[in-house]
């Protein structure tokens, strides 16, 4: 965290955005939730809410799971690698789905819409997806291949069928928040 001290700023817009939503209580699955720093934000702002912490690395979990000391009863770990086609297998259905810095280890970006598709289908009618990830160009990454740009994140939330909202970007980090689109003659 101090290497990336603008990541608090993103943590507590997660935060913001849940939390009208979820004061109440509700459930969030996090994709890539590595050593449990944006979970830990997550569990103390939502008391009432269960967190499903995704990600490939056992050892990420036992990092995860010694960070959030007590919150981690709250916390469903599943170990699964979000590259593979069956990542989704025994989830069941989630009013967010969250996920930071972690959509470029599909290891190329033409894969982030299959990924979002799977996502919209977890996503309970209304549900809120928050995808926060780096970005290529200008003041972001380099490689074309594996980081999107701007447009290529919208593109590709538009494609899995979500409408998507730049809410904030800074240090090549971009966040959107999307929601699923009505079908075709939805009210």
């Amino acid at each position: 965290m101090a290497k990336r001290p603008w990541r608090q700023s993103f943590f507590r817009r997660f935060v913001a955005e849940l939390e009208p939503r979820l004061s109440a209580g509700g459930s969030i699955l996090e994709l890539g939730s590595g050593p449990g720093f944006l979970a830990r934000q997550l569990l103390e702002a939502l008391p009432r809410v269960a967190h499903t912490a995704l990600d490939f690395s056992a050892p990420m979990h036992a990092l995860a799971e010694e960070r959030l000391g007590p919150l981690a009863q709250r916390v469903r770990f599943v170990q699964a690698d979000f590259k593979t086609s069956e990542w989704a297998a025994g989830l069941s259905s989630y009013d967010a789905v969250v996920t930071m810095q972690a959509v470029h280890e599909l290891r190329h970006k033409r894969h982030a819409a299959s990924l979002y598709e799977v996502v919209r289908r977890l996503l309970r009618p209304g549900g809120l997806f928050l995808v926060c990830d780096h970005v290529c160009g200008e003041a972001g990454m380099a490689e074309t291949s594996l980081y999107m740009s701007l447009d290529e994140h919208r593109r590709a939330l538009h494609e899995a069928g979500f409408s998507a909202h730049l809410v904030r970007y800074e240090s090549g980090i971009v966040l959107y928040r999307a929601q699923a689109e009505k079908p075709q003659g939805a009210p």
